[in-house]
């Protein structure tokens, strides 16, 4: 039995790297694999569904199931799909294991946060930032071992399926006190945020988030070897870079950012999102394409983050029960956004396909500008 507190964080930590891992490996991969941007939508859509269902699951029964034993499930579906897939070369039959990739991830989502919350009760904050910190550098490692593996990719995936299992092993040895919950209480809680209409301005948001930030990951590489006359290699430093600026962002962007000036920084990232993505996917740069890269990659970094933390700034009472009803909205944009890229890129076109990212980032800054007295009222 392993009950070691920093064992336990350690353990949260490396999931959501491999959490990044199963996110990004469609982006890094798909070249070599072989799909096409229609392929590459339906896998993302299959993948966050699964993602969607085991977030929902796994988060409620985290109030009265032991969390490990929770992520220990989780680890092992992840651990198997990760070694089956791309086994054989039938589309259909890896469409149904990256379902099941989707639930693995979802099980770390739904779990390791609300788990850190219990074990550091005065640093919340910092241990889940650092949580999804290691998202981004899962998916940026992959995609750099990918090019150092000169595109060996099913090597890369097994030894993830190797690593995940262990963590697996881990989970099933690890012990937490479980804490329950009133279920009334939370009750009462839902029906007084179904009426809010900030909790459903914040949930598009994140939709539209998401959308921006894990479409472009899976595109990305596609985009630059279809467009741009971008190889392998270069496409995925492309890639590379983008995640960079992801991870840059967030220890920047969440270092400098005040709690005052959360909700005008969400704005000014949405504002500079439209631009710098506008600018990515329509303008033929040449080389100066991996600094807008890298740029509009920062714009995005800490987006999550903050409508994270505003939502539960705005609801400081029930800031749990809100901020879990915004993670819903993760799946959400990760199944939405990217099926739309699918049909769009099939039946229009891939460059009129692009077109959804300087939109939805568009959208997002008027809904929120338009609502901006609404907003401080409620923060300040």
């Amino acid at each position: 039995m392993i009950t070691n507190i920093r064992a336990i964080t350690a353990s949260s930590f490396l999931s959501m790297f491999f959490l990044g891992v199963g996110a990004a490996i469609i982006g890094a991969a798909a070249r070599n694999i072989g799909l096409t941007a229609y392929q590459i939508g339906l896998m993302m859509s299959i993948q966050n569904l699964g993602f969607m269902l085991a977030v929902m699951i796994t988060g409620a029964l985290s109030d009265t199931f032991e969390k490990p034993k929770l992520l220990f499930a989780g680890s092992l579906v992840l651990a198997v799909s990760f070694f089956t897939f791309y086994l054989n070369g039938s589309f259909m039959s890896n469409l149904f294991i990256m379902f099941f990739i989707g639930i693995g991830l979802g099980s770390y989502e739904g779990v390791t946060d609300v788990m850190l919350m219990d074990i550091h009760k005065e640093k919340e904050s910092l241990y889940i930032n650092i949580n999804h910190f290691f998202v981004t550098f899962g998916a940026l490692m992959i995609t750099l071992y990918l090019l150092f593996l000169q595109m060996n990719w099913r090597k890369s995936i097994t030894q993830s399926a190797i690593v995940v299992f262990l963590i697996a092993v881990f989970f099933l040895l690890a012990r937490l006190r479980i804490e329950k919950k009133g279920v009334e209480k939370l009750s009462a809680r839902l029906r007084f945020l179904r009426g809010q209409k900030t909790v459903g301005m914040l949930f598009i948001a994140t939709i539209c988030t998401v959308g921006l930030e894990m479409g472009s990951v899976g595109i990305l590489t596609t985009f630059l070897m279809e467009l741009r006359s971008f190889n392998q290699v270069t496409s995925k430093i492309g890639l590379i870079i983008f995640l960079s600026g992801i991870a840059t962002g967030r220890i920047l962007v969440g270092t400098l950012t005040k709690k005052q000036q959360i909700f005008n920084n969400i704005m000014l990232l949405f504002g500079m999102s439209t631009i710098l993505f506008s600018c990515v996917y329509f303008i033929n740069a040449g080389i100066i394409t991996y600094i807008l890269i890298y740029l509009a990659g920062i714009t995005v970094s800490s987006l999550l983050p903050l409508i994270i933390t505003l939502a539960g700034l705005t609801y400081i009472e029930m800031s749990g029960t809100v901020i879990g009803i915004i993670k819903l909205a993760l799946p959400v944009g990760g199944i939405l956004i990217p099926f739309m890229l699918s049909l769009l890129s099939k039946y229009v076109s891939l460059q009129i396909a692009l077109l959804l990212f300087p939109i939805i980032a568009g959208l997002s800054f008027i809904i929120l500008f338009m609502n901006r007295k609404e907003f401080r009222s409620k923060i300040l």
